[in-house]
């Protein structure tokens, strides 16, 4: 009787212990079932990372033409809108320069008037070189008619001379006569082939000069062109000189100082957009196999913290892991390798309301949420 009374007692308390076990692995199994039906009906549909940052395109002011700083405007952290003065470079060698480029271009002007009026009195020059040129040719015919007659009455005289027909006298005229005419035919050739030649000489002049003006008035003339190209590209040296905002924001990364000598191309100084922020997340590669552009994205910034949610869409894939284009990428072709899980970004468009309302850093923190359930 004693020992079924120490059996019972004995039983009651791994009756219970089972009962505890039993319900323990049944709360385990309702525990699990729970999560798995969580994870496959929602948390599959999310994907995350704390990996993220706030990003811009930040603009980088240079100038365009080069000088001496001779006021800076901004400073850094300053807000600036699109157009505002930040730089002015002193202007005098650039008013210098359109001052020149005025005068060249009158010169230019003035230059081609003349060489159209050039043209009428050039055109006359040859009107004067063919009355020249006709005058020389008379001439010419003139000198060799007189040639002609003074060889015959020479061969005449020679031919009676021998017979005593003729005195000595009148064979040394016919003689002189003979040679006067020669010689006179010689000039009048030599007077026709100079007159030809300046007649050819006033064509070929004529020509030079009408092909400078040929087909174009003086606004159009290709050197008065050139010269008012330059004015004009002097005229937008001169408002270079005064460096603007390119777009609105704040000035950061402010390195020109007053008096300082800069070229073209030296940066001055940043304006960060901050109105145009995005978020640069970067999820793990096996996190993105359902990731689609498109896809809503919920954001939360550390400088925040829980208080501000940021809502935003997914607008593109890098083209590359940062271990890709890092300055010194990874070699694993060479030697020993151990895989590394890469990261690719993901840039998330953030709502331009949320944005102005809290305003965004460049480099800030950022977790950042995807909704898959979108394909």
């Amino acid at each position: 009787m004693a020992a079924s009374i120490e059996t019972t007692k004995t039983s009651a308390p791994d009756n219970r212990r089972k009962k505890q076990l039993t319900v323990l692995a049944a709360a385990v199994g309702v525990a699990l079932a729970g999560y798995a039906a969580y994870y496959y009906l929602y948390a599959s549909h999310y994907v995350s990372t704390d990996n993220a940052y706030a990003a811009v395109e930040v603009a980088q002011v240079t100038p365009e033409v080069g000088g001496t700083v001779g006021a800076v405007l901004v400073k850094d952290t300053e807000t600036v809108h699109k157009g505002d003065v930040l730089v002015r470079i002193d202007q005098t060698d650039a008013k210098l320069a359109l001052d020149v480029a005025e005068a060249d271009l009158q010169r230019a002007e003035r230059k081609v008037r003349g060489l159209m009026a050039t043209d009428g009195s050039l055109a006359a020059q040859i009107d004067a070189r063919d009355a020249d040129e006709r005058r020389a040719q008379a001439q010419l015919a003139s000198a060799q008619a007189d040639f002609d007659r003074a060889s015959i009455d020479l061969k005449r005289r020679k031919a009676l001379s021998k017979s005593g027909s003729v005195s000595g006298d009148e064979l040394t005229k016919a003689q002189n006569e003979f040679a006067s005419a020669q010689a006179n035919l010689v000039a009048a050739r030599a007077t026709a082939a100079q007159a030809k030649a300046n007649r050819s000489a006033a064509s070929g002049e004529r020509a030079s000069n009408a092909a400078l003006i040929a087909n174009t008035s003086v606004d159009d003339n290709p050197e008065v062109a050139l010269a008012r190209a330059k004015r004009d590209q002097a005229k937008v040296d001169l408002e270079r000189t005064i460096v603007r905002a390119p777009v609105d924001g704040i000035v950061a990364k402010r390195t020109v100082q007053l008096g300082q000598r800069v070229q073209a191309g030296t940066p001055l100084l940043a304006v960060v957009p901050v109105q145009d922020m995005h978020v640069d997340a970067n999820f793990k590669e096996v996190q993105l196999s359902n990731v689609r552009v498109g896809q809503p994205a919920t954001l939360e910034a550390d400088l925040y913290g829980g208080k501000v949610t940021y809502h935003g869409v997914v607008e593109g894939f890098s083209g590359g892991s940062g271990a890709a284009f890092s300055a010194i990428p990874a070699q694993n072709a060479t030697g020993n390798w151990i895989k590394v899980v890469q990261r690719l970004p993901v840039r998330i468009k953030l709502d331009p309301a949320e944005l102005a309302a809290h305003p965004l850093k460049v480099g800030l923190s950022m977790d950042v949420e995807i909704d898959t359930h979108k394909q």
